[in-house]
């Protein structure tokens, strides 16, 4: 690791002999060449690292339902007698959620049972936060009592509350309690003491801290949507990534299986449960308390474009590789327009209805969704081209992102190019998970393409400061400051390309399988890495038009090591300068400024940087790498600014 960031910096160092004498920038404002997208920089989500369960939804027991392979996993039973506590399967009356437990209490006194949920890699309890709890039960007639209690690390109780169910008969009934904690715990525990006489049937156990996001019952960590809403990313892209396509079908996601009552929503295993071996995960599921409403809804919340990735009839191709026949592709296409009805469809609707009795009767207004994750080869085209047919048939306008594969070059990759190009492909999602060389090195990879025809969507990119999949990796300065320099070439050529997304997102410090992430979280804190801090200072500062900006007559896309894109936000007449220096040397550069009559009399200059490449930030020291912001004095129509070592440097004048 050490040695390759050494040859890295040397690298960088070789162009830059003469690092202190000026270099001369040409900015063209009067000559706009393509239009940013409003969606340019967004966000992929997957659940992957507990990015879901675990993670941003904000539900703190694991298993709740018993519905995990092993029905137990996660809890702790102590009994009186053998017997007192089982697992009751009912299949045949509820598909979605067959088991519960049934708990028969003989004069039961605290401590004769108890059930004690370890949560998610431990719960993250706070001080003075108000907690809710409920559960789903059944009992022919009242007779138990619940203490609920939380539990810090070392088995002390931090507040709870006590339960008495008066409901019976033979419907299932919902109790509900609130409390607060009176102590912080990283790693705590819930634990559940019955006493008295009887027979109660518990299920959907569940407790959620009362600062979930909005302030919504049963909703998200809120901490970890703010880091995404600071970012104000174009779009949100869900639910992924690899859980899409499945192990095998059996296991692919489903939307309609997300929707309606948490309750009626059928758990699935998470593929990246059992995916590396290195990273075994055996409690990872999906309960999909996080659904496709609640992904429509998140995009509203924080003004991004909703993006859903469906299955083509594909399961992944790495595992499996199954299919589905043509002949039963019509499922699967299905899906894809019902998706659309759910999303836009009026009241009236079948779709439509449903999403309006889950609470949200206007349309969440979908353009765009992708068919398949990172499928490749004349199996997915021939399917592509089924679900293409079907869906600009009964919806013209409506966009479809397409798979190139799993690299940005190689045989794959050129047969889908081509192919997916002599159909006129909406836009065409290319992948890139790369050492940072090759993202300082592609920085022109978009120059050459084709101004017309099908757009480029960046759909998952991050660089790899050891090797893809390799549990050494690090979301370091240097595999950040590569992204920059990367970014610079897509936001010059935005009239090629329409969308990018950082991936993944959202890792667990203790449940993660996948490395880099561009946040980190654990049970009570979560913080942006120097990627993430990237990311965000290239969408808030995104512009709606390209200028030219060229050094030596050419773009600036590592000579001297400098990167560069130029944009205007015609909206506040503003013009951003993105300034990358990838060396060990302040640079001095000097930026000429052609079409503007004047400019204001400041600047706002906010400045990405570190001296060590391989500093990473960290829940102890989370702002390591983050930006700093400044004012800079201007006069004339000249730009004098110097580049700090190894930075990422954004500008903003008005003109």
């Amino acid at each position: 690791m050490r040695k390759f960031s050494f040859l890295i910096i040397a690298s960088l160092a070789l162009g830059v002999p003469n690092a202190r004498s000026q270099k001369q920038l040409m900015v063209k404002v009067n000559q706009p060449k393509a239009d940013i997208q409003p969606t340019m920089w967004g966000v992929f989500f997957e659940d992957i690292n507990l990015g879901a369960d675990g993670g941003i939804y904000a539900e703190m027991v694991k298993n709740r339902s018993f519905e995990f392979f092993r029905p137990l996993m996660g809890w702790a039973v102590k009994r009186k007698a053998e017997g007192d506590v089982l697992v009751v399967n009912r299949k045949d009356v509820n598909t979605a959620n067959p088991r519960y437990l049934r708990v028969t209490a003989n004069n039961a006194s605290k401590g004769d049972i108890e059930l004690v949920n370890e949560g998610f890699r431990g719960m993250g309890i706070k001080k003075d936060l108000r907690y809710d709890f409920s559960f789903m039960y059944h009992q022919q007639q009242p007779g138990v009592k619940l203490t609920v209690e939380l539990l810090d690390a070392n088995g002390k109780s931090i507040g709870g509350t006590t339960i008495t169910p008066q409901e019976s008969g033979d419907a299932w009934h919902k109790a509900t309690a609130s409390f607060n904690a009176t102590a912080t715990e990283l790693k705590g525990k819930l634990k559940i003491t019955i006493e008295g006489n009887g027979i109660i049937d518990l299920d959907m156990i569940s407790m959620f801290p009362g600062d979930t996001w909005k302030n919504r019952p049963g909703g998200m960590r809120a901490d970890m949507v703010q880091l995404l809403a600071d970012m104000k990313p174009g779009f949100i892209r869900f639910p992924g990534g690899c859980i899409v396509e499945g192990f095998d079908l059996s296991q692919r996601y489903q939307w309609k299986k997300t929707i309606g009552p948490v309750e009626e929503r059928q758990l699935l295993i998470n593929r990246w449960n059992f995916e590396f071996a290195h990273r075994p995960t055996p409690d990872y599921f999906q309960t999909f308390g996080l659904g496709f409403f609640e992904y429509f809804q998140l995009a509203e919340d924080i003004g991004a474009e909703p993006l859903p990735i469906l299955n083509c009839g594909m399961a992944c191709q790495f595992n499996s590789a199954e299919v589905a026949t043509l002949d039963e592709l019509d499922p699967y296409v299905q899906d894809a327009l019902d998706l659309i009805e759910f999303a836009n469809g009026d009241v009236s609707t079948k779709w439509g209805k449903v999403r309006s009795d889950m609470g949200h009767p206007t349309p969440f207004n979908l353009k765009m969704m992708g068919v398949g994750n990172e499928n490749w080869g004349p199996q997915y085209v021939e399917r592509l081209k089924i679900f293409t047919k079907a869906i600009k048939s009964k919806y013209p306008d409506f966009k479809l992102v397409n798979s190139s594969g799993t690299d940005p070059n190689g045989e794959r990759f050129d047969y889908l190019n081509n192919e997916l190009r002599k159909m006129n492909a909406d836009i065409i999602d290319e992948h890139y998970y790369r050492k940072p060389e090759w993202f300082f090195e592609n920085a022109k990879r978009y120059d050459s393409y084709p101004r017309n025809g099908s757009k480029i969507f960046g759909g998952e990119y991050a660089a790899q400061s050891d090797k893809t999949v390799s549990v050494d990796n690090r979301n370091c300065w240097l595999t950040a400051l590569s992204e920059a320099a990367f970014m610079t070439g897509l936001e010059r050529n935005a009239d090629v390309v329409n969308m990018a997304s950082y991936a993944p997102l959202f890792a667990h410090a203790d449940g993660w399988q996948w490395t880099p992430d561009l946040i980190w979280v654990n049970n009570l804190k979560s913080y942006g890495t120097p990627d993430y801090y990237v990311q965000q200072l290239f969408s808030l500062n995104k512009g709606n038009k390209v200028v030219p900006i060229t050094l030596n007559n050419d773009v600036v896309a590592g000579q001297d090591s400098l990167y560069a894109a130029a944009a205007i936000d015609t909206k506040t007449s503003e013009l951003i300068i993105k300034l990358v220096n990838a060396s060990n040397k302040a640079q001095e550069t000097s930026l000429s400024l052609d079409g503007v009559k004047k400019l204001a009399s400041q600047g706002s200059l906010t400045v990405l940087q570190s001296d060590d490449l391989m500093a990473v930030n960290s829940f102890n020291d989370p702002a390591k790498v983050s930006p700093k912001q400044s004012t800079i004095k201007l006069s004339g129509k000249k730009i004098n600014l110097s580049a700090a070592p190894y930075s990422f440097s954004v500008l903003r004048v008005k003109i």
